[in-house]
């Protein structure tokens, strides 16, 4: 229910010019949603919406959109700061990460897009990656270490 709720949320913000919490909870009910106005005020923290002036001097709910950039940023950290080591056999790709952040580091891998990972398998300190080619494995590390050195 909270998914569906939410989800319409952001097409109502989208599609309307809403200020205020009450006449987001008036377009929620109207939409078949019972709602009190602390859920409304959850959801906009989880949705982190935030209000926005318009042309004619009033404000209305957006969807805060993080910048590919930022996203970007986060995950080199992410990575950066699980990251113990790695080491390649063959095709594989071995990683070794802080206890605890091996699926934060291998969400950060999948978020680079590098075409020669095939996929990730993540436990609690380490990473197995299986990679195209044993050449492919050899350019994913050198490319890594860079990111390492930032």
């Amino acid at each position: 229910m909270k998914t569906k709720r939410q989800a319409k949320m952001l097409e109502l913000i989208q599609k309307n010019d809403i200020e205020t919490q009450e006449e987001l909870s008036d377009y929620l009910e109207k939409e078949g949603f019972q709602v009190t106005q602390a859920t409304v005020s959850r959801d906009i923290r989880e949705l982190k919406l935030t209000k926005v002036a318009m042309s004619n001097g009033k404000q209305k709910y957006v969807a805060l959109q993080e910048s590919n950039e930022d996203l970007s940023e986060k995950y080199t950290k992410a990575f950066q700061n699980g990251f113990i080591s790695m080491d390649v056999a063959q095709n594989l790709l071995v990683i070794k990460t802080v206890s605890g952040m091996a699926m934060a580091v291998a969400a950060a891998l999948d978020a680079m897009h590098m075409h020669e990972i095939l996929g990730c398998i993540a436990g609690d300190d380490t990473i197995m990656c299986a990679i195209r080619t044993s050449e492919d494995a050899v350019r994913v590390m050198g490319r890594l270490r860079k990111i390492i050195e930032e």
